[in-house]
Formats: structure tokens, C-alpha cells, sequence
């Protein structure tokens, strides 16, 4: 359960400001269909970090043990840093528009996915917990929660939402996570 809360919490609190999560304002705005648009996410997001949390157990079997706690703690702080550095807005053409709302949001998401800070919280969720199902579970989990409510109320949740103060938040979990991993090691 420590593992499917952990990420949960950990990739809601990443995604808030996260350009996936401006892309889900862009694609709300484009798309009536709403459920696809969530159906997409939600394909989109199982494939990529059920990738990555299984790269992130790839990983910490393929370390020596002695240090892969150092790594992954580190990572943490590293990622919680980074969290404090704001996405920048990406233009999304609208040329494939045609294909529909789960085809475009399926194949953006994917795409955004990649490099990006939840999909490296994942893969370190992943190493740490060596739980590919569970990490992948929370993390798609955490993507929906921070996306749907964006999807159905965006503009409205964006003017009531500090998005510093969310990533100030995000950041200090994140740090913190590390620095206890640290201290337990």
C-alpha cells in the first residue's frame, strides 16, 4: 500500500504545472469528447510508466545494492529541484485534430511523457520500490487526478490554484523523500 500511495501522491503533486497537464487545458479546450480525451490519457500513461517503472527496477538490478539507495535518494532531491523550475508552454498543432480526441490525446501524452519529471519520478519510483504493477498503478492514478479535473474545469481551477506554491509543495516532497532515504540508509 506504502508503494501505491507513495507514488500517487508523489506523481499528483509533480504533474500540477507540468506541461502534460497544460497540454490537458489545450486538448479540453479542442475536444468536446471528454472521455476520450481521459481514455487517451489514461492509455497513454499506463504504457509509459508502466515502461518506466520497469526500466526503474531494470535499474536497481542491474546496480550493486551497496549503491543504488545513494542513487536513488539523490535522484529524488534532484528531481524535487527541478520541480521548482516552471514548464514551459509547448504549441500543439491542430493538423491532427482529425483523428479524434483519444487517438491525439493517446499519442500527445505519450510523446510528452517521455524525459519528462513524472516519467523520471517514476522510473526512480520504480528502482526504489521494485514494484513495477503497484508504481505504475499509483503513478497513472496520480496523472488522472491532477489531468481529469483540468479536463472538465481547467481555466476555473487555474485562476484558484497558485502554481508556485503547488511546486514549492511537490519540491519539498520530493526533497524530502530523498533526504529520509537518506538518513535510513
Amino acid at each position: 500500500m506504502e508503494v501505491f500511495l507513495t507514488s500517487t501522491v508523489t506523481v499528483t503533486l509533480a504533474e500540477i504545472g507540468d506541461k502534460t497537464q497544460l497540454l490537458s487545458l489545450l486538448l479540453a479546450a479542442r475536444f468536446r469528447n471528454k472521455g476520450a480525451l481521459i481514455l487517451g490519457i489514461l492509455a497513454a500513461t499506463l504504457l509509459n510508466h508502466g515502461l518506466s517503472a520497469w526500466f526503474g527496477l531494470w535499474l536497481s538490478n542491474s546496480f550493486s545494492s551497496e549503491y543504488l539507495p545513494w542513487l536513488v535518494n539523490i535522484s529524488f532531491i534532484v528531481v524535487g529541484l527541478w520541480l521548482l523550475v516552471p514548464d514551459k508552454d509547448e504549441a500543439v498543432s491542430s493538423k491532427y485534430d482529425s483523428y479524434g480526441a483519444f487517438l491525439v490525446a493517446f499519442v500527445l501524452f505519450f510523446i510528452a511523457e517521455i524525459g519528462d519529471k513524472t516519467q523520471i519520478a517514476t522510473v526512480l519510483l520504480g528502482a526504489q520500490y521494485q514494484s513495477v504493477f503497484w508504481v505504475t498503478v499509483g503513478t497513472t492514478l496520480g496523472m488522472l487526478i491532477a489531468n481529469v479535473p483540468v479536463i472538465y474545469a481547467g481555466n476555473a481551477l487555474l485562476k484558484r490554484i497558485s502554481l508556485n506554491t503547488v511546486r514549492a509543495i511537490a519540491a519539498c516532497v520530493f526533497v524530502s523523500l530523498g533526504i529520509y532515504g537518506l538518513v535510513t540508509i
